[in-house]
């Protein structure tokens, strides 16, 4: 594939982005440690809740990024883990740490 170059720059460029906002989530602050109401109590709890999930989000998606870049290197980019056959690159352009090919991915997804 000529175009897993471009494919792994971008890979590089959304796990600095990733990385980056890991950084800015682990250092914001919901509350200023001062005495709080029961309304700035559960705002601050529910901010802290959203905030966790999205990481927990953001951190899935970064363990695909990195398992890409680790095919990229390997050699077994762009090759399905189930069938083993070439993913498409229009699905790899799309969404390049997809680890399934189309059809094994619409499988996997249906249990």
């Amino acid at each position: 594939m000529k175009h897993i170059k471009k494919i792994k720059d971008r890979l590089l460029e959304r796990k600095q982005e990733l990385e980056n906002e890991f950084i800015d989530l682990n250092s914001e602050k919901f509350s200023d440690d001062q005495v709080q109401d029961t309304g700035d109590q559960a705002l601050a709890t529910t901010m802290e809740t959203l905030r966790k999930s999205f990481t927990d989000t953001k951190r899935g998606e970064y363990k695909m990024v990195l398992l890409a870049l680790e095919q990229i290197e390997a050699g077994t980019y762009g090759t399905c883990i189930d069938c083993e056959k070439p993913i498409a690159s229009k699905r790899l352009e799309l969404f390049p740490y997809a680890t399934r090919c189309l059809g094994c991915q619409e499988v996997f997804e249906e249990g």
